[in-house]
């Protein structure tokens, strides 16, 4: 399964490092896409939440 989220200000390699050294503590599987500022979470609603806590953690928004 495939989710995506929309990130509210995604907009710079510096934001997407952030999120990628938070991910490489975990076993999720995802690409960060910064042109269309969203992370795509590829397993099930567990790693999607994951994510989820995650991101928010960061203190990003997800739309």
């Amino acid at each position: 399964m495939k989710s995506i989220l929309l990130i509210k200000n995604l907009d710079n390699k510096e934001n997407v490092n952030k999120i990628k050294e938070a991910f490489s503590e975990t076993r999720l599987d995802y690409d960060i896409n910064l042109e269309k500022q969203c992370v795509v979470i590829y397993g099930n609603s567990d790693m999607v939440a994951v994510a989820r806590n995650i991101i928010s953690g960061l203190g990003f928004m997800i739309l």
